[in-house]
């Protein structure tokens, strides 16, 4: 069969909020700790303990909402969503099915083709996680860490508006971007504050029924998705070409082998047994608290990146990618306030901190040195105090322990050596010692020079400004 095939594809992408602390009671949040250190008899689901919303939740999810033009349901309440499971304390999770805080909403992205599409948000939900279970072949037993238990979740539901891979990451990209600059989230997928469960099924072009869908977890990076989603899409194709029938099933996807298996068959609400959650009070949202919400929602990347366009003459490509992460927009803002020109701190953004963050795996929310330090890092090098290559290197020490770099030139001894006579005298050990080089350069081989400014730059063990030294050179040559 040659039939053409439309892929249609849904997410379910839960954010945990960057509160300090859980969604109904006072535990810490923070990632990393040791397993069951963060724990108390709410979160750990013991008998008699009473939940209490924490407000942060609430308003976080509201702006997100604003951000992503939903409706905001006025007057909300929490479910209980009842299912059996090691991770899950209470053997129910606390949810929002019948009176979601957010409805009917969606973001704009921009296609393959260079247009615009807009994919819808069905809902959003407050929601509190799971612990996690950790599986031990050594000892073939599992262990569960309630840390997480708790922890504050927003899920958002999309329309099944997307249609290729592409989308969806444009889309999540969209989502993480917003999320991030409103501070509601880190969105690090690698530490599982940002998880998207995939919905996906395939249709025959032109065919107004959607296919069956399969739902696939275990999705932790874009490119996990990407694999994911075409993974999926073949193997649907495969069997509806064969004549056999698609599943509708959770799936599991194992990115190291390329392929996903089947985890159980898929529920529907029914069978969660949703009843509204006794023990927390209905959530009424005032016109106040709305107004105020909206009040504090940040400028977002399309207008920042209007406005660095308009105020700093920087190349558009740098625009892209310093708004694309929200620490750095900020960072670069910060040092451009305190004197720094905006190309040169572009500059340094752009090259030496994405080399290091890259080479270090570092994540621009992780990044350590301040504003003031870049800035005066930017100082010493336009008064020519220091060199670019003594910059490069101060500024390394600079992205691991944030020192502040004009007391560490000091400290060190880096200053450029504008001794003219020191320079000279050096200048003149160089030429007598390389004869040839000499020679080369005074037949006509320009290249000649780099080596004699290269050895001089050496016997002042980089202290000095290779400009002069060429000039000196060419002087004395």
């Amino acid at each position: 069969m040659n039939k053409q095939y439309e892929t249609v594809i849904g997410l379910e992408v839960h954010v945990e909020l960057a509160t300090k602390t859980k969604i109904f009671c006072g535990c810490s949040t923070a990632f990393g700790a040791q397993p069951n250190t963060q724990t108390c008899p709410v979160c750990t689901g013991m008998p008699g303990s009473l939940p209490v919303l924490n407000k942060q939740v609430l308003e976080y999810a509201i702006a997100v909402g604003l951000a992503t033009n939903c409706n905001i349901t006025r007057y909300a309440k929490f479910d209980r969503k009842n299912y059996f499971y090691p991770d899950n304390p209470q053997n129910y999770q606390i949810s929002q099915l019948y009176l979601p805080i957010c409805r009917n909403g969606g973001v704009e992205i921009e296609t393959a083709e260079g247009g615009v599409k807009t994919v819808g948000i069905h809902e959003i939900h407050m929601e509190e996680d799971a612990g996690k279970l950790i599986h031990d072949e050594w000892e073939d037993c599992s262990l569960v860490d309630y840390n997480r238990s708790g922890v504050p979740l927003i899920e958002i539901v999309s329309e099944p508006d997307m249609r290729s891979a592409e989308e969806v990451i444009a889309y999540l990209e969209k989502l993480r971007l917003v999320i991030q600059y409103l501070g509601a989230s880190d969105c690090k997928l690698q530490e599982g504050s940002m998880r998207a469960d995939v919905n996906l099924s395939v249709r025959e072009a032109g065919a107004k029924e959607f296919g069956t869908r399969t739902e696939m977890k275990n999705l932790n990076s874009f490119k996990a998705i990407t694999r994911a989603i075409e993974g999926e899409r073949d193997r649907q194709i495969d069997l509806i070409e064969s004549g056999e029938s698609v599943v509708q099933e959770t799936r599991r996807w194992d990115d190291t082998k390329g392929e996903s298996y089947a985890m159980r068959s898929k529920e529907d609400a029914q069978d969660y047994r949703y009843f509204p959650d006794p023990d927390l009070t209905p959530i009424s949202v005032s016109e106040e608290m709305l107004a105020e919400i909206r009040a504090k929602q940040p400028e977002f990347r399309t207008e920042k990146m209007k406005r660095y366009k308009a105020e700093f003459d920087i190349p558009d490509y740098d625009i892209e990618i310093i708004t694309g992460e929200k620490p750095l927009a900020d960072l670069f803002e910060a040092t451009v306030a305190l004197g720094g020109q905006p190309k040169k701190v572009s500059n340094w953004l752009m090259g030496e901190t994405l080399r290091l963050m890259k080479e270090r795996e570092t994540d621009a929310s992780d990044l350590c040195f301040s504003p003031e330090h870049l800035a005066k890092l930017i100082g010493l090098t336009e008064r020519k105090e220091i060199n670019s290559s003594v910059a490069k290197e101060v500024f390394e020490v600079m992205f691991e322990k944030d020192i502040d770099p004009e007391i560490y030139v000091e400290e060190k001894g880096l200053k450029t050596v504008t001794d003219e006579g020191a320079l000279k005298k050096t200048v003149e050990e160089v030429i007598a010692a390389n004869p040839q080089s000499v020679e080369d350069y005074r037949n006509g081989k320009e290249k000649a020079i780099g080596f004699l400014v290269g050895q001089t730059m050496k016997a002042m063990k980089g202290k000095a400004d290779p400009g002069a030294v060429n000039q000196m050179l060419k002087e004395l040559l």
